[in-house]
């Protein structure tokens, strides 16, 4: 049981790591994060992980109410 334990972890983190350098090759850490938008593209592309180099190309926006006067 812990091997089975410890190989779904190792997969996680490697699933997590692809899906970094991915983020990276797409330059998404360059310049600093200004919106929700930028935040939630680079955290899906994360998750997505091995995904992104099968076509996946995930995107967030993001519409923030402006505050009333």
């Amino acid at each position: 049981m812990r091997i089975i334990g410890f190989l779904v972890s190792l997969v996680l983190v490697v699933w997590l790591a692809i899906g970094a350098a991915a983020a990276g090759q797409r330059h998404y850490y360059s310049g600093s994060i200004t919106n929700c938008a930028k935040a939630g593209t680079i955290t899906v592309t994360i998750l997505a992980g091995a995904l992104n180099y099968v076509g996946v190309n995930p995107k967030i926006t993001c519409h923030v109410p402006r505050p009333s006067k």
